[in-house]
């Protein structure tokens, strides 16, 4: 499979991203990992936000591709991207969706369902994938990023 297989399967269309864009998705993942650092707040949502910002560095890299994720199953397509943009492990792409699922129980079912060390690993791996795409984005894209 590649990205252009999920486009010809429906799963992504194509997209034509900017310099801008790619920096507006790397700022929400910069400001969200850094709120996960404040204080008060409970693991449920502290993995929800580090989520979002692991979330938004992978649809800079799917963008700098030049590709979008249709609105069904978003998410589990952005994820799974991973190993097709910055050639993620399917071990740590595993890991992220796991987390999706259980945000999605979190965030939607049941509250207090996840441990602080949950929240952590999150944090972490959001970390860990927005430093990734960066570093890609300069290896590969390096006209996408502000200072090239």
């Amino acid at each position: 499979m590649s990205l252009k297989d999920w486009q010809l399967n429906g799963w992504l269309i194509a997209h034509k991203t900017s310099p801008q864009e790619i920096a507006d998705l790397l700022a929400v993942a910069d400001r969200d990992l850094n709120d996960c650092k404040a204080s008060g707040l409970s693991a449920d949502w502290r993995l929800n936000i580090a989520y979002n910002a692991a979330l938004q560095a992978a649809t800079a890299a799917l963008a700098a591709c030049g590709y979008r994720a249709v609105r069904e199953a978003h998410h589990y397509r952005v994820i799974q991207s991973l190993v097709y943009t910055i050639d993620l492990s399917p071990s740590v792409v595993t890991q992220f969706d796991a987390f999706r699922k259980k945000r999605n129980i979190g965030g939607y079912e049941r509250a207090g369902m996840t441990s602080d060390q949950e929240a952590d690993e999150m944090f972490s791996l959001a970390k860990n994938i927005r430093e990734k795409v960066e570093n890609w984005l300069h290896r590969n894209y390096p006209e996408l990023l502000a200072g090239g």
